[in-house]
């Protein structure tokens, strides 16, 4: 019975380990990858008041300029993906 228990434990916690932490391991580019005007990078936004989920937000290299965001700077550390 306690195996059966530990096995249920283990499969949760297997099944809600996030996909893009292995990915971890792979290296991060120095800086946002190359696009167009109508390119959007996606990034990770802190989570808001209220809140503990972080969710990710895409925009134009010109859009998250005006909110103060350098997505070269930021990229590393935030980027998720392009899209367009």
């Amino acid at each position: 019975m306690a195996h059966r228990k530990l096995a249920l434990a283990l499969s949760v916690i297997a099944a809600a380990t996030p996909v893009w932490a292995a990915s971890e391991d792979r290296p991060r580019p120095a800086t946002a990858p190359a696009g167009t005007v109508e390119t959007r990078y996606c990034m990770w936004m802190a989570a808001t008041t209220g809140t503990l989920i972080e969710h990710v937000q895409c925009w134009t290299r010109d859009h998250w300029a005006r909110q103060g965001v350098d997505v070269d700077k930021d990229w590393p550390k935030e980027g998720v993906r392009t899209e367009g």
